[in-house]
């Protein structure tokens, strides 16, 4: 790419993740106007105040203004746009009144046909150099693979900056991965997005001043499955259809558990409940920023591997997925011991609470100590 078009690159991503950030205020205030606002009426929820949940369109409206100024306009913006738009506003009707499941699953499906009526369909598989085209499945698996992801993120937005992380971090890979193969349009379009999060995260982070809500989740969801369709499935790869797989490895792995626990237990899958991975690492004694931090270390990695598929080079590939589980196992099973967390020197980092109560016990122990003296005198 010449120097004018990275020049042009960086003033879209600057341009994105500035407006995000600067428009993000603003849309806090308009949560607490229209009373989008999420208040911890459950164990669930990690929160322990009333917090503003639509902040996502802080996010869609830095995309959306971005990708209107720096992009080229083709189907796959179209989509974005489009899909993006009945997206975000289905995430803000939840956010505010909390819509069935079964609504939100229907208008997830009409936002994935308007995708595929637009040319946005993964229609062959590049396997070992063979390819094997998908003829009448190629609808069903192109649905499954929007819907999925759509929801996936949606899923995993259960801890202050979890999501947003992810999908970050994820976009990224996406951005390296694009690069790679030659699409500079998708992989614009991908670096606007990982902006667009990193403009939001700053009010996303723990504490959270700010939710992305379903209004955020969707959209990321649903412009990441998209992107990853026409800038990585279509292209012809030997492995090209798994480095999106390896990319949204975290989330995929999170929804398909989440899914078969519900359904197992004789619930419906978009039943909620607090059987998450990043549940299960709080339940565990890990603060939510560590929470935080492990699972965004699994993305990471899993992200390096799938860029290192672009290289077809599978057996390293697979060898740090398998270092990624390796890693979150040790966090599962070794990190359960209390005085292990302790000793690992990132326990207390994520609890200032913690120091708190210390430094309140050694005060309250001295005033004792205060008043027995002067009982004593």
């Amino acid at each position: 790419m010449e120097n004018h078009h990275w020049i042009y690159g960086f003033a879209a991503v600057l341009f994105a993740g500035l407006l995000s950030f600067a428009t993000t205020p603003a849309v806090r205030v308009l949560a607490y106007k229209i009373g989008a606002i999420d208040i911890p009426a459950d164990k669930r929820r990690m929160h322990k105040h009333p917090v503003p949940r639509i902040g996502g369109l802080a996010i869609f409206i830095a995309f959306v203004a971005t990708t209107l100024v720096f992009c080229t306009y083709d189907a796959t913006l179209t989509a974005i746009w489009i899909g993006g738009t009945i997206l975000v506003a289905l995430g803000l009707l939840d956010d505010v009144l909390r819509i069935n499941a079964w609504v939100k699953l229907f208008v997830q499906i009409i936002a994935a046909l308007i995708a595929l009526s637009l040319g946005v369909k993964i229609e062959h598989f590049n396997l070992a150099g063979n390819y094997i085209n998908l003829g009448n499945w190629s609808f069903v698996i192109t649905m499954l693979w929007i819907v999925g992801l759509t929801n996936a993120v949606n899923f995993i937005d259960g801890l202050d900056g979890l999501a947003c992380g992810v999908s970050t971090i994820s976009s990224l890979s996406l951005l390296v991965v694009t690069l790679r193969v030659g699409e500079p349009s998708f992989a614009l379009l991908t670096a606007i997005l990982a902006a667009s999060c990193l403009g939001f995260l700053p009010f996303n982070s723990n504490p959270a001043k700010i939710f992305m809500g379903d209004t955020g989740a969707l959209f990321l969801g649903f412009s990441l499955a998209v992107i990853s369709i026409s800038g990585v499935f279509k292209t012809h790869m030997i492995l090209s259809f798994m480095i999106p797989i390896a990319i949204f490895g975290f989330p995929i792995f999170d929804t398909l558990y989440a899914v078969i626990r519900r359904l197992l237990h004789g619930k419906s899958p978009f039943c909620a409940d607090r059987g998450h991975l990043h549940h299960r690492l709080v339940d565990m004694g890990f603060g939510q920023r560590q929470s935080v931090r492990i699972l965004y270390a699994v993305c990471g990695i899993l992200g390096i591997s799938g860029i290192m598929l672009t290289q077809e080079h599978l057996y390293k590939s697979t060898l740090m997925i398998i270092v990624a589980l390796i890693i979150f196992a040790v966090y599962f099973l070794i990190f359960k011991n209390p005085s292990t967390r302790e000793q690992s020197g990132i326990f207390n980092a994520d609890r200032p609470d913690r120091h708190m109560m210390r430094n309140r016990s050694k005060k309250k122990n001295k005033d004792n100590d205060k008043d027995k003296n002067n009982d004593h005198t």
